[in-house]
């Protein structure tokens, strides 16, 4: 019989600290001499109450997350977050049906950038900051989910990048607080330095701290309906690059980079095969621009390269609509959107790192077939490749492709047109945020879509940024047997 008990305080932890968050914009709201600020207080109050019931209601003194405890830890350390992240959404300026103050909590956590809010302008801060801060705060969740959930669960071949002395029954372990205190110190100092750039750049200063909340975690919410491209600021573009291309690199690596170990930094494959995927898809973007719409080389490699940068990041801020790009960039992006960026970043997607396992494996299965009685072994850092890490990494390709598939045809199924399914699915699993097509694309919002449809995007949101096996497990009935 699974004790539910450590679960349960850890989703009490988890809603006390929500709670705790939503006094910063209750504070922004009272500054700003907007009533709001009470639908905060409110908001907070009901969320403090529901973590502290269950913190007390089911205190026990673990040492020890089973299996089984640790998934359910993770979707419902998820999933409660999202429904009461909604309260203030939902009672808000925004006047958001449940539907849809579900649908851009979810999309904010899981830093998807999806919105069905339109004239953000016109909304008053503390929601604007709110927003930023769920983008923030699921940057920084998604990021220590890689790092200490992820590899001890063994799903998608993320077992490689286990830590020593980090294991689902050694949460308490001097060796897990002090990784997590290393992370949050360079996620921190980096939404500071980036706050810091924007405001410099040009950037109001309230503007400048939700951009960089939502730049570093690739979650890519803003303050106002034409994303960066409202500021038409070319130093503003450029710093929001540099911080989206910084949020899809393994965090892990931002301590040799603060002792100026480049070197050590540009071996890593996963880190040269994110650079260069990203590299090459922003060269045929800008050449295509150039050649096909007549774009000056310094604009074309503006617009070009951010508008890459942040479809493979799954940021989702925009310079200039794309949506009517068509042909080649239009199938790079479609391609980068499933890419993401590294493991153990706040990027979201396939990871780089499972791409390079698929292909050091088809390189050693063609060389077996042109040398029969060779032996070689795929190779990963000039590390032997394990075969369970490469059917790890298989079977969550695969179930990454039937996800978008099935998600693809209710969509459709709901009355969406094609390009509306396939990229919405696209985004939503990949959590880049922006679709294509009139309705979904960059500069429109989901808020037409049917409700039904918000639910199953939102569903997708979750099942991606949770690696797929998380709430997969949840359904199969032997894991409830004991």
């Amino acid at each position: 019989m699974t004790d539910f008990r450590p679960v349960l305080q850890i989703v009490g932890v988890i809603l006390c600290l929500l709670a705790a968050a939503m006094a910063l914009p209750a504070l922004a709201d009272l500054i700003a001499a907007n009533d709001e600020w009470q639908v905060f207080v409110l908001s907070g109050g009901a969320t403090l109450f529901a973590g502290l019931g269950l913190m007390l209601g089911t205190r026990t003194d673990f040492r020890v997350l089973t299996v089984r405890q640790t998934y359910l830890a993770a979707a419902l350390g998820w999933l409660a977050p999202c429904l009461f992240a909604a309260l203030p959404l939902a009672s808000g300026p925004a006047h958001l049906s449940t539907v849809d103050a579900i649908f851009e909590a979810t999309s904010g956590l899981t830093t998807t950038a999806s919105t069905v809010i339109s004239g953000l302008e016109r909304m008053p801060p503390g929601l604007l900051l709110w927003r930023g801060l769920l983008n923030w705060m699921g940057g920084i969740g998604i990021i220590v989910m890689a790092v200490a959930v992820l590899p001890t669960l063994h799903i998608g071949g993320m077992q490689i990048f286990r830590v020593q002395g980090l294991g689902a029954g050694e949460p308490a372990s001097p060796r897990t607080a002090r990784l997590g205190r290393t992370i949050l110190g360079v996620y921190v100092s980096l939404t500071v330095g980036l706050w810091a750039a924007l405001w410099l750049a040009g950037m109001p200063r309230f503007d400048a701290a939700i951009h960089a909340m939502s730049t570093i975690s690739t979650g890519g919410f803003g303050t106002k309906d034409m994303s960066l491209g409202a500021y038409n600021n070319s130093m503003i573009d450029l710093i929001a690059c540099i911080g989206m291309v910084l949020g899809g690199i393994p965090y892990l690596l931002f301590p040799l980079m603060a002792q100026g170990q480049w070197r050590a930094i540009l071996r890593d494959q996963q880190v040269r095969w994110y650079l260069g995927l990203m590299g090459l898809g922003a060269a045929a973007v800008v050449l295509w621009l150039m050649v096909a719409r007549g774009f000056e080389p310094l604009t074309a490699m503006r617009h070009g390269v951010f508008t890459v940068v942040s479809v493979m990041t799954g940021t989702g801020l925009v310079t200039i609509d794309y949506s009517d790009w068509t042909g080649l960039p239009a199938a790079i992006l479609f391609f980068l959107t499933f890419v993401g960026g590294c493991a153990g970043s706040a990027a979201a997607g396939i990871k780089v790192f499972r791409l390079k396992l698929l292909f050091a494996n088809a390189r050693v299965q063609l060389h077996r077939l042109l040398r029969p009685h060779g032996i070689e072994i795929p190779t990963f850092n000039k590390k032997p490749i394990s075969e369970d890490v490469l059917e790890s990494a298989m079977g969550f390709l695969f179930v990454y492709v039937l996800g978008f598939a099935v998600l693809s045809m209710l969509l459709g199924f709901m009355g969406l047109d094609f390009i509306t399914s396939v990229s919405g699915a696209a985004s939503a699993i990949s959590n880049l945020g922006p679709g294509l097509g009139e309705t979904i694309g960059p500069g429109s919002t989901f808020a037409p879509l049917p409700d039904m449809a918000k639910l199953l995007l939102a569903g997708g949101m979750l099942f991606g940024r949770l690696e797929m096996f998380i709430l997969l497990v949840l359904v199969v009935p032997s894991f409830w047997d004991q």
